[in-house]
C-alpha cells in the first residue's frame, strides 16, 4: 500500500511541478507578449517555486532513511495544498477578475455529452483527476499507516 500511495504521490508531485515547465514556461504563459510584465514575473517564479517544492517533495518520499510514512505524509499535504488551492482559486475568480483561460493560451476543449457538446477546461479538468488520484493517495496511506 505505501509504495503504491508513493507512486501516487510522485505522480501527482510532477503534475503540479515538472508538467508546468511545458504548460507554462512557453508563448502561452511566460513569453506572452500581451500579459503584463509582473505577470509573466509571476508565472516564472510559481513555476520556479512548484519545480523545487516539487524537488524537495520526491526526496522525501524517495529517499532512504528514517520516519517513512511521516515524511510521504509531509508530501500529501504538499501535495494537497497546490491542489486545494487551484480550486480556491477557481472558485474566486469573480472577486478578482480571474479566469480560466484567455484566446492566447490554451482553450477550452469540447466533449460530447448526452443533452449536447461541453466546453471543458484542461486546467480544471487535469485537477479534477488529480484530484482524485489525491484522494486514491490518502486512502492507501491511510492503509499503509495502520
Amino acid at each position: 500500500m505505501l509504495v503504491a500511495a508513493k507512486i501516487l504521490l510522485t505522480i501527482l508531485t510532477l503534475g503540479y511541478s515538472a508538467a508546468t515547465i511545458a504548460a507554462d514556461l512557453n508563448k502561452t504563459h511566460a513569453t506572452n507578449p500581451l500579459w503584463t510584465g509582473h505577470a509573466r514575473f509571476h508565472v516564472v517564479w510559481q513555476v520556479l517555486s512548484y519545480n523545487l517544492i516539487g524537488l524537495f517533495a520526491l526526496i522525501l518520499l524517495w529517499a532512504p532513511g528514517a520516519y517513512e510514512i511521516p515524511r510521504v505524509w509531509i508530501v500529501f499535504i504538499l501535495a494537497v495544498c497546490i491542489y486545494a488551492s487551484f480550486f480556491a482559486t477557481l472558485f474566486s475568480m469573480r472577486v478578482f477578475g480571474g479566469a480560466n483561460y484567455d484566446d492566447n493560451a490554451y482553450p477550452p476543449f469540447k466533449v460530447k455529452l448526452p443533452g449536447g457538446d461541453r466546453l471543458l477546461d484542461m486546467n480544471t479538468t487535469v485537477f479534477s483527476v488529480q484530484s482524485v488520484l489525491l484522494l486514491t493517495a490518502f486512502l492507501l496511506l491511510l492503509a499503509a499507516d495502520r
